[in-house]
C-alpha cells in the first residue's frame, strides 16, 4: 500500500493535469477534426454535462467515502474515453464519448481538492491553486503537442489515456487516513448550503467564470483563424500563450492568498479581466494578440482556486462538499455559456458571440463587491 504524502499529492496533481487535457483537447483540434463553430458548443456541452453529474457525486460521496477509491473509479473511466475519442468519425458517436470524458473529469474535479484538504489543511490555498495550476499545464500541453503532430493528433489521446490507466494503477494502492465524516446527513448538509447567502453568490459567480473560461478556451483558436486571419499553428500558440498566461498567475497569486484576501483578490482579478478579453475579442492586434492573450489568462488565472478555497475554508467540517455543490456551477457555465455563443454566432456572427467573454467578466465583477464590501468590513484594517 501507499502511504507517501507527496506521492499522493503529486498524483492529484497528474490527475488535474489529464482534466486540462480533457478540456482543452476540443479547441486544440478542433481545426483538425473539422468541428464548426455550433459543434464545439453542442461537444462542449455533452462533457459538461458528464461532469456536473460526477462532480456532484464525488462531492457528495468525498465526506464520506474514500476519495482515492473515487479517483481510482475517475481514472478508469477517463482512460477508457480518451482511447475512445474519435475513433469513430460519427459527431453524435462523439457526443456520447465526450459525455463519459466528462464524467472522469468530474470525478477528478470532485476529489482532488477534497483530498488536498485532508493532506495540507495549514496550506489548502496554495495547494489547491497549485492543483488547478495542473489543469491549465495540462490544457497548455496539449495545444502544444497538437502544434507538431497536427493530423496525427489522435496519437496523444491513445498515449494520454494510457498513462490515466497507468493512474488508475496507482489510486488503487493508495491509502490515505480520512477525516471523520460529517455528524449530519448529506439532506442536511444541502440544507445548510442552500440556505447560505454567501455560497449562493460564489455559486452564480463560478457559474459566470467558468463560462467565460470553457467558452475562451474552446472558441480562441476557431475566432483567430476565421476572424483574424491566424494560422492554425499561430492560432495554437495564441492559444498556448494565454494558458501559459493563467498558469502563472496560479503559481504566483497563490502563494499570497490567505482567507481573509481571497474576495478581495477575485474581485481586482474580475476587474482586469473584463479589460483584457474586450481587448482580446474586441480589437484586431495582430502580433500584440499574443502579449494580451498572456494579460488576459493572468487576470483570470486564480479566481476559481481561490473561490474554492475561500468556500472549503468557510465550511472546513464539509469542505468536500460545500466545493462539491460549488463545482456543480462548473457545468452549469461550461454549458451555457458555449451554448449561448453557439447560438449567437448562428444566428448572428462569431465576432458577436466572443463579446459575450467580456460581458460575462463585467457580470462577475459586479456579483464580487458585495462579497469584498463585507469581507473588508469583517476584517480589521492592519
Amino acid at each position: 500500500m501507499i502511504r507517501n504524502t507527496k506521492a499522493i499529492t503529486g498524483s492529484c496533481y497528474l490527475a488535474m493535469l489529464f482534466l486540462g487535457i480533457g478540456g482543452a483537447v476540443v479547441g486544440a483540434a478542433a481545426r483538425n477534426i473539422g468541428l464548426t463553430a455550433s459543434q464545439i458548443g453542442l461537444i462542449l456541452a455533452m462533457q459538461n454535462v458528464g461532469f456536473g453529474l460526477a462532480v456532484w457525486l464525488t462531492g457528495a460521496l468525498a465526506d464520506s467515502t474514500s476519495k482515492t477509491r473515487l479517483l481510482l473509479i475517475g481514472s478508469l473511466i477517463l482512460g477508457f474515453g480518451f482511447l475512445a475519442f474519435y475513433v469513430n468519425p460519427n459527431f453524435g458517436v462523439n457526443l456520447g464519448v465526450m459525455f463519459i470524458i466528462g464524467i472522469g473529469m468530474g470525478a477528478f474535479e470532485g476529489t482532488t481538492d477534497a483530498l488536498l484538504f485532508d493532506l495540507h489543511e495549514a496550506r489548502a490555498a496554495y495547494h489547491i491553486n497549485i492543483n488547478h495550476f495542473f489543469v491549465t499545464f495540462g490544457s497548455a500541453l496539449i495545444a502544444f503537442y497538437l502544434i507538431f503532430l497536427e493530423d496525427q493528433w489522435r496519437v496523444a489521446m491513445v498515449q494520454a489515456g494510457v498513462v490515466i490507466l497507468l493512474l488508475a494503477g496507482f489510486f488503487a494502492l493508495a491509502r490515505v487516513e480520512e477525516r471523520g465524516a460529517p455528524q449530519e446527513s448529506y439532506a442536511m448538509r444541502l440544507r445548510a448550503i442552500a440556505a447560505s447567502p454567501l455560497l449562493t453568490r460564489l455559486f452564480i459567480i463560478s457559474v459566470v467564470l467558468v463560462g467565460a473560461d470553457v467558452g475562451a478556451m474552446g472558441i480562441l483558436t476557431t475566432y483567430l483563424v476565421e476572424a483574424r486571419g491566424f494560422s492554425q499553428t499561430t492560432s495554437k500558440i495564441a492559444m498556448v500563450v494565454f494558458l501559459l498566461g493563467v498558469a502563472a498567475g496560479r503559481l504566483v497569486i497563490g502563494r499570497f492568498a490567505d482567507t481573509p484576501r481571497i474576495p478581495r483578490m477575485v474581485l481586482a482579478l474580475f476587474g482586469a479581466s473584463t479589460v483584457f478579453f474586450a481587448v482580446l475579442f474586441g480589437l484586431n492586434l495582430g502580433p500584440l494578440t499574443y502579449v494580451v492573450a498572456v494579460l488576459a489568462g493572468l487576470s483570470m488565472s486564480a479566481m476559481l482556486p481561490l473561490i474554492l478555497a475561500y468556500a472549503g475554508a468557510m465550511y472546513r467540517e464539509m469542505a468536500g462538499t460545500v466545493m462539491g455543490a460549488i463545482k456543480v456551477a462548473f457545468p452549469v457555465g461550461g454549458i451555457l455559456t458555449p451554448f449561448l455563443m453557439s447560438v449567437v454566432a448562428g444566428a448572428l456572427s462569431l465576432q458577436w458571440a466572443v463579446l459575450l467573454l467580456p460581458l460575462s467578466m463585467a457580470i462577475g465583477f459586479l456579483l464580487m463587491l458585495p462579497v469584498a464590501g463585507a469581507q473588508r468590513a469583517a476584517v480589521p484594517v492592519q
